[in-house]
């Protein structure tokens, strides 16, 4: 008696044909960031807090302060403390919510997973940093309308880029402690402590404060924040990313490709 055998390399094709998309799980993932609870009053969180912010600057702050760099400088405070739990929640509610099994049940290859998920926090962090300008941009045109403010626009190309890089690398950052700790409460207290101990630390010991810049990813980017970055800026936040972002997501996805699934 004979059976019938497919081919190896029929098998293989036919394994990748059969493959989830990863446009697909794209799509996953933003509608977990925008269905679930948390995920959704994060960015509500997100969209109000950022208007609020240049409403109050617009009626607050002098005349000859309301220009649109100082209006995308003040939309910065909430986005900078909001946008990285985004993508702690990214990560963190596979685990914290029990999904994981059906997660990667249906996705059996979790670095695709883990790609899916990094698209989604940087697409929609991209998004916040678009309305970020836009409500600065309002700020500003109401301010020099209805307050008779200075009106300026010399933002430039280069602060865009800055603030750009700035939002995003708090996201990678927190999309990289929410794998390593894989604890929404543990990956945000140690999102917020740890830097501001580093923060302490150079302001208090001279022997830090000289090499703070280099891995203290905090001061790394206070150029950035104010718009001043040269050469040896860019050097300095790239050591200090390799610490608090490169590292942890290396180790963190280390950690989510091998640890155990549970459904209870």
């Amino acid at each position: 008696m004979s059976t019938l055998t497919t081919p190896r390399s029929a098998r293989a094709g036919r394994e990748l044909s059969d493959a989830v998309p990863m446009s697909r799980l794209l799509r996953v993932e933003l509608r977990k960031l925008v269905d679930t609870r948390s995920g959704r009053w994060l960015l509500i969180a997100i969209g109000v807090l950022t208007a609020a912010v240049v409403t109050v600057f617009l009626f607050a702050a002098p005349p000859e302060e309301l220009t649109y760099t100082n209006f995308v400088t003040a939309t910065g405070t909430p986005q900078g403390v909001l946008l990285p739990i985004l993508g702690i929640l990214t990560v963190t509610s596979e685990w914290g919510q029990r999904t994981g099994l059906v997660t990667f049940t249906l996705e059996p290859k979790r670095g695709r997973v883990v790609v899916a998920k990094l698209l989604a926090v940087l697409l929609l962090g991209l998004l916040a940093v678009a309305v970020a300008f836009t409500l600065a941009a309002v700020g500003n045109a109401l301010g020099a309308a209805l307050q008779d403010g200075d009106g300026d626009w010399g933002f430039g190309l280069a602060g865009f880029r800055d603030i750009l890089v700035l939002q995003l690398l708090g996201v990678l950052q927190g999309l990289a402690l929410g794998m390593l700790i894989m604890n929404t409460a543990g990956a945000i207290v140690t999102y917020f402590a740890l830097p501001a101990a580093g923060g302490i630390l150079a302001g208090t010991v001279e022997s830090f404060r000289r090499v703070a810049e280099w891995v203290d990813i905090n001061t790394a980017s206070i150029p950035l924040s104010a718009h001043e970055t040269e050469a040896g800026d860019w050097g300095r936040l790239a050591v200090a990313a390799l610490i608090w972002v490169v590292l942890p997501m290396t180790i963190g996805w280390f950690r989510l490709l091998h640890r155990e699934l549970k459904s209870a």
